[in-house]
Parts: C-alpha cells; sequence; structure tokens
C-alpha cells in the first residue's frame, strides 16, 4: 500500500480545543465550504458527503480518499461508534489469527485492538447513552447533564458525529441484503445475548471456519472469554493506557456494555418522541432492534416479553 505522508499534519485529542493551524491547509479550506452545527458536548460538526464530521476526523477521511487502497484479503470493521467496535475487532483478530498466535499468547493480552465488511449496529438509544459518557470521560471539563437530552434531540435531528445513525445503518443493512457474500450485518444486542453461533458465522464468512476439533476444544467459547467485555475491560492496556494519536483513554472505551441501560437515563417525553422515530426510521426496512433484555419490539414503550 502507498505510503502516506503524516508529517505536515499534527495529531489532535479529540476532546481538547481545536486549533485549526494542527489541521492541514486541505482541510482547513474544505470546512470553510461546509455547512455546520454546534453539538452537545460544544463541539463543531461539519456535513460531509451527507454525514457530520468533527474537524479531525474528516482530516482523517482527506487522507484515507487520497491515499488507501483496498487489497483483495482486506477485512473491514465497520460500527457506527460505541455500538461495540473495539469488542468486534477483538472477536474478528482472535478468530482470524488464531491458528498462527495461541490464545494464551494472544496480542490480545497486551493490546488495545484496533474486501469483506463486518459491520456491527446497536439499538440506537443504548449507544447514544454510551457515547455521551464516553465523551464525558474524556473531555477536560465534565458535561452539564442537560446535554444529554439536547444530544438526544439532536440524535432525532439527524445531527451527530459520523451520523446520521439511520442513514450509516441502514445502508449497510441494505448492502448485506444485497452482497451477503460480502457484507456481514451483525447486531451488538445478539451477540450479548448468545455470542457462540455468531462467532461460528463470523468465522464462516470470514472463510475460516472452525474445524470439527476446534469445535470440540471448545475453540469458540475460548475465543468469546478472551474477548469479553469484562476480560478487555481489566486488561493493563485498557486500564492505564491512552490512544496515542486522539488522546482518549482505553478505560472509556469499556463501560457495562448492558442492553437496556437507556431507561435509567431518558425521560418518559424523549422516550416517545425516539420510539416514533424508530418507527419512521425502520418502517418497510425488515430491521428491528433489541431495547432491552426482556423485549424485542423496536417500539420502546412495549414491554412485552420477547418470545
Amino acid at each position: 500500500m502507498e505510503h502516506i505522508e503524516t508529517s505536515s499534519v499534527t495529531p489532535t485529542p479529540l476532546f481538547e480545543e481545536l486549533d485549526v493551524n494542527k489541521l492541514s491547509n486541505e482541510c482547513q479550506q474544505l470546512l470553510q465550504t461546509l455547512p455546520r452545527e454546534k453539538w452537545w458536548d460544544g463541539c463543531y460538526l461539519y456535513l460531509y458527503h451527507g454525514f457530520w464530521f468533527r474537524p479531525q476526523a474528516l482530516q482523517g477521511i482527506l487522507l484515507f480518499q487520497k491515499h488507501f487502497q483496498a487489497e483483495e484479503d482486506d477485512v473491514f470493521i465497520i460500527t457506527v461508534p460505541k455500538s461495540g467496535t473495539t469488542w468486534l475487532k477483538a472477536l474478528t483478530f482472535a478468530i482470524t489469527n488464531r491458528k498462527d498466535c495461541p490464545l494464551p499468547q494472544s496480542p490480545l493480552l497486551t493490546s488495545n485492538p484496533h474486501q469483506l465488511i463486518v459491520y456491527m449496529c446497536r439499538n440506537p438509544v443504548d449507544r447514544f447513552i454510551s457515547l455521551w459518557h464516553f465523551v464525558n470521560l474524556n473531555r477536560p471539563e465534565p458535561l452539564k447533564q442537560d446535554s444529554l437530552e439536547a444530544g438526544l434531540e439532536m440524535m432525532c435531528r439527524e445531527v451527530e458525529g459520523y451520523g446520521p445513525f439511520w442513514r450509516h445503518v441502514l445502508g449497510y443493512w441494505k448492502l448485506s441484503k444485497e452482497r451477503p457474500g460480502k457484507v456481514l450485518f451483525l447486531k451488538y444486542e445478539d451477540l450479548k445475548e448468545d455470542i457462540i453461533p455468531h462467532l461460528k458465522s463470523l468465522a464462516e464468512f470470514l472463510g475460516i471456519s472452525f474445524s470439527e476439533e476446534e469445535e470440540r476444544q471448545v475453540m469458540m467459547e475460548e475465543i468469546a472469554k478472551l474477548c469479553s467485555l469484562d476480560s478487555l475491560r481489566n486488561r493493563e492496556v485498557n486500564v492505564n493506557g491512552k490512544h496515542k494519536f486522539v488522546g482518549i483513554k482505553n478505560s472509556s472505551l469499556f463501560r457495562k456494555g448492558e442492553v437496556g441501560g437507556w431507561v435509567n437515563n431518558v425521560n418518559p417525553s424523549m422516550v416517545e418522541k425516539i420510539e416514533n422515530l424508530i418507527e419512521e426510521k425502520l418502517s418497510g426496512s425488515g430491521l428491528s432492534f433489541k431495547m432491552s433484555c426482556n423485549y424485542t419490539k423496536t417500539k420502546l414503550g412495549d414491554n412485552q416479553a420477547s418470545t
């Protein structure tokens, strides 16, 4: 792959005040032409090709578009932020490298895991609550509590980093139906409920199915254990480490990982608004979200037990 020259670009921590002089000239000029909105955490998001980005992320996108060339055997891990990205990266790495790197010596024990596409989504409210806490943990000053509701309002207006959420998720959902051999679509909640069949599907999709011998040796169970959120959360590198480019704390990548934790953070009026939005956006798509561990309806107010 072509070497990318980045010496003229200074990495900027995501949650520090932005110094535009640290951005490339190309990025600075582009920002002047783009619509922008102030996000709930105080930063500005810029609308580029239908999606909202922080300036730092936009600079990375420009470099990617200019220099990146995909190889035939590349595997792309794609999610909306705070949808289980690190977990999915760890699982994919462990499955792909299980023959070359025995699990007890896996780099996952000491490293933070950062032309097929593996996509994972998470129900939009749990994802947003996780994102809010993630941003709060990495800011020099904590967010005000009312910023949570303001953020949900902006999500309903489809203004959010790397969003709109619906366009992102439904785009890959549609692609997975059109090209099932090239795009695997996973749901965070399904993996939390029963991870083993999804590990099996992921390995098959990647063309490296588990053998009968590996199944007898409970290889999938061992990978699930190695890559569990509790295991990743408690690794030394994730307790004390920090991302060298964007300055985020590795520990902030792992919170509770619960399904349905949003109920402790969202007021009734917002519940109704989000419920209507989910119905509107998912109507006719065939996609649904599990909103808690007790029910599967897309309606947030429907507590009918799942069957």
